[in-house]
């Protein structure tokens, strides 16, 4: 059985999202997640490789995900927000999913800059099952909110990340408050160059986890 996938425009603030919404395979969904894409302003959409790849995981674990343009990016209406209002793109499409699968628990995962805009998200939204940010970066400012954040997190991380080198991650990961687990992908680069594969096994670990 293939694969169910919709294309839908989602409201937001600053107006209707370009969204992706795709079932996994044979059976009903068990959990509903948002998948966030990297930075509007270097390139970054939902078919991003990595984004790809981790909306492929997520679904052969069961999971319905939800994957979209920031606004400004695609067909998605608005102009780049500086994070905050990216972040208010995230809450929209969040609501919209939760709306259409009121009987499931929810998720948020995203890669780069969507890593950010998750982790933000759901350290102030309680319920989350987790969030899973892949190729959180180290140098977009302070992840301070990290440190008092209860929701259960999960970050994988490039070993050759030039946007996240090790030690400054391992560093910041110190500081990341309890529920939390850091798993290390060998790796060329931040886009996981050569190692997308192993990517996608450890999303899937994760969220059959």
């Amino acid at each position: 059985m293939p694969r169910r996938i919709e294309s839908h425009r989602v409201a937001g603030a600053a107006g209707r999202l370009e969204c992706l919404l795709e079932e996994p395979e044979g059976a009903p969904p068990r959990l509903a997640a948002v998948l966030c894409h990297p930075h509007p302003l270097y390139g970054g959409t939902m078919h991003n490789k990595v984004v790809y790849r981790m909306a492929r995981g997520l679904r052969h674990t069961g999971i319905v995900v939800l994957r979209f343009n920031f606004r400004g990016v695609g067909q998605s209406e608005g102009t780049y927000g500086h994070a905050a209002g990216e972040i208010e793109d995230a809450r929209a499409a969040l609501s919209w999913l939760r709306e259409r699968y009121p009987a499931l628990p929810f998720a948020l995962a995203g890669f780069s800059f969507g890593a950010r805009v998750i982790a933000e998200l759901g350290c102030s939204t309680d319920g989350a099952r987790w969030l899973l940010a892949a190729g959180f970066s180290t140098q977009q400012g302070s992840a301070g909110f990290l440190e008092t954040c209860g929701a259960p997190k999960v970050f994988l991380q490039s070993t050759h990340d030039q946007y996240a080198p090790r030690g400054e991650f391992e560093a910041l990961y110190a500081r990341v408050a309890e529920p939390k687990r850091l798993v290390w992908i060998e790796a060329g680069d931040h886009f996981f160059d050569g190692a997308l594969d192993a990517l996608e096994e450890r999303v899937r670990e994760v969220a059959a986890g």
